[in-house]
């Protein structure tokens, strides 16, 4: 995805769970729980090699390999890991063009499956893994695998992105608690500016940041299903249900005291630098953010669960808003092999070996909240199952690459116009509708 997800989560969120007493360092071999259903039968792959491609590095690699190592075990497979780099499109182009594709392609963000699918590079689902996504995943999940009509891909591992951090002390300074709901978490951010202190770091030079807070709010206030059609383009940015998200950002974003450097203090703080303002260097009181920024705290002397603390992001409307990013399994080769690993990753069984390690979230629905081995990420996860069907993707994500994901264009440009002047909502929707008119033609 366009954001340091995949690169930072495991770090982030192996530094949480040691923060908060758990497990993190523990990195042996993960055991599979008694009464976990089977998705394969044991050792019936003997002599079958699997190449699994994925950008993961560093500790994520590393405990993705266990989870592999369990497939192994349990299967007689080899499984094989390459790593794609931070462009997954620019590894596996010339191997697919070369007829050499990796069995499994682990993508970044959901408009890879269309793409691939248009070139014939996806292999559809098998039942025994589609019965696997059906168990375990809310429909949408399914969907957002799909392609035609046609099931390609298993969400495999997610980052969750309906958060806000913030500095502790400077909440008890202002007096201040946090808030469940978008009006008061103004009055809250009011409260922390008489205390003297700017409420918000926003990293508004990094156009993404601006996606996710937009994202949060206008899935809160227009509901999943206008979520889910504004992302495809099937209601136009000029909506009035996007007025609404924009005029409730308005209320923070117009208000120069309630930003750190103001708007063009702001547009000028990239991440993780909007991070460092709020812990280390003690500037700001709270940025908003995904489970990711727990890297960047840690790194700046906080220590997770005491200074730096989290909650929920507040709702704006009648949804409680839950915006995932995350990574999908595709099958690039038709092998056994392939299939059997995918049920695999898809599975309950599959989930639980993950969840037991550190930097990890999963999708699934049945993998229990317990797995996990430190509080916030049972916190986490628990929020994702009681989402339930209004868990959603993060938009962005789902556009097409001109209008959604790059830097100094589309959305990221116009967002970052909208916070240097919130006060033009009806001419930034234009803008907007215009871009993605382009952008989907």
């Amino acid at each position: 995805m366009r954001t340091p997800t995949a690169v930072v989560t495991a770090a982030g969120l192996a530094l949480a769970l040691a923060a908060c007493g758990g497990e993190a360092a523990t990195q042996s071999s993960p055991t599979t729980g008694a009464g976990t259903s089977a998705p394969a039968a044991a050792k019936t792959l003997q002599g079958v090699t699997i190449e699994v491609a994925a950008k993961w590095t560093g500790p994520e690699q590393t405990n993705f390999q266990q989870v592999l190592k369990a497939f192994e075990e349990k299967t007689g497979a080899k499984v094989t890991y390459a790593s794609t780099g931070e462009d997954t499109g620019a590894y596996l182009g010339p191997r697919i063009q070369g007829g050499n594709p990796p069995d499994i392609a682990i993508l970044p963000q959901p408009g890879l499956v269309q793409q691939y699918a248009d070139q014939k590079a996806l292999k559809p689902l098998t039942p025994e893994v589609q019965k696997q996504i059906d168990e375990n995943y809310t429909p949408y999940w399914k969907e957002l695998g799909s392609a035609d009509d046609q099931v390609y891909g298993v969400l495999v591992k997610a980052a969750h992105k309906s958060l806000v951090w913030y500095r502790d002390q400077a909440f008890q300074d202002a007096g201040a608690q946090p808030p469940t709901t978008w009006d008061q978490l103004v009055t809250t951010a009011q409260t922390i500016a008489d205390s003297g202190t700017p409420p918000f770091s926003l990293c508004g030079a990094s156009g993404w940041t601006l996606t996710d807070l937009f994202e949060n709010v206008y899935l809160s206030t227009a509901g999943p299903e206008n979520y889910d059609k504004l992302s495809k383009h099937e209601i136009p940015w000029t909506d009035p249900s996007v007025t609404t998200a924009l005029e409730k950002i308005a209320q923070i974003a117009g208000k120069k005291e309630f930003l750190l450097g103001g708007s063009s203090g702001a547009l000028q703080t990239d991440f993780p630098t909007c991070v460092t303002q709020v812990y280390g260097q003690d500037k700001a009181a709270m940025v908003i953010e995904a489970d990711f920024v727990a890297t960047s705290a840690e790194e700046s002397g906080a220590k997770l669960g005491e200074e730096a603390k989290y909650f929920p992001f507040p709702k704006a409307g009648e949804t409680t808003p839950v915006v995932l990013g995350g990574d999908i399994a595709v099958a690039m080769k038709d092998s056994k092999g392939a299939m059997a690993l995918l049920e695999f990753l898809a599975s309950k069984e599959g989930g639980e070996i993950w969840a037991k390690l550190p930097g990890y979230l999963s999708p699934n629905r049945n993998v229990s909240p317990d797995n996990y081995p430190a509080e916030l990420t049972k916190q986490l996860a628990q929020t994702i199952i009681s989402a339930g069907e209004t868990v959603r993707y993060d938009m962005s994500d789902l556009a097409p690459s001109a209008f959604g994901g790059t830097d100094g264009k589309g959305e990221w440009k116009l967002l970052q116009d909208f916070l240097r002047d919130p006060s033009d909502v009806k001419g930034v929707q234009q803008k907007l509708e215009d871009e993605a008119k382009k952008a989907w033609k």
